[in-house]
C-alpha cells in the first residue's frame, strides 16, 4: 500500500546539493513526489512509495549527502495522491 509524506529537513541543507541528491536517491529508491527549498532555511520533501521504500528514503534523510549537516527531520504523514508521476526538483 502507497504511502505519502512530507519529510522537512533542517540544518545545512541548501547550497549543498541537497535537492539533486534527495531527487536521486528518490529515484534510485522508485520514490515519486517532490522536493524544494523552503525560505526558512530547510528543505521540504513530498515522497510516495511502499511503506518499506518510503522509510529508507526518510532513514537517508536523517544523514543526507556528505555536502550537507542535517540537523533534524520531521515528517508528517499526507494522504496518497494518485496523480503523481516522477521526483521532481520544484
Amino acid at each position: 500500500m502507497k504511502q505519502r509524506a512530507k519529510i522537512l529537513v533542517y540544518g545545512r541543507v541548501q547550497g549543498v546539493y541537497f535537492r539533486r541528491f534527495t531527487q536521486n536517491k528518490a529515484r534510485q529508491l522508485g520514490v515519486i513526489g517532490s522536493v524544494r527549498n523552503l525560505p526558512n532555511g530547510s528543505v521540504e520533501i513530498i515522497a510516495q512509495a511502499e511503506n518499506p521504500v518510503l522509510q529508507a528514503l526518510i532513514d537517508w534523510c536523517h544523514k543526507g549527502p556528505v555536502t550537507a549537516r542535517v540537523d533534524r527531520v520531521e515528517v508528517a504523514e499526507l494522504t496518497p495522491d494518485e496523480t503523481l508521476a516522477a521526483f521532481d526538483i520544484i
